[in-house]
């Protein structure tokens, strides 16, 4: 058993905070269904946001809609680089698998040219 990272990203539609727990269940739904995620292989998970976000935390939405009670997470702010994509989430989710597990990322919306 090891453990690995699923990335995935979205663009969000304004700094409020339904837009922004809109798109973290978006983001979230498709991370869990396209690689089959349970709360108990879960090591931890990383939320970002870009500085033009901040109205709402997106582990919050994680604990109330997605039951994630016992996994560890953090949001933190994405690193301002210059000409970057603005009004973007990104989540790291780290599990624990089987050493075949290969994860599915998953990028939406405006955040799909990340991968382009």
């Amino acid at each position: 058993m090891q453990s690995k990272g699923i990335r995935g990203a979205i663009t969000v539609q304004e700094n409020t905070e339904s837009s922004i727990k809109e798109a973290t269940i978006e983001l979230l739904s498709e991370l869990v269904r396209a690689n089959k995620i349970v709360e108990s292989n879960i090591s931890h998970v990383f939320f970002t946001l870009t500085e033009d976000l901040n109205a709402a935390f997106p582990a919050k939405f994680a604990r109330l809609d997605f039951g994630w009670k016992n996994a560890a997470m953090m949001c933190h702010h994405e690193l301002n680089v210059p000409n970057s994509l603005p009004m973007c989430l990104r989540i790291l989710i780290v599990v624990n698998c089987e050493d075949d597990f290969k994860p599915k990322f998953v990028y939406l919306k405006g955040a799909a040219k990340l991968r382009g």
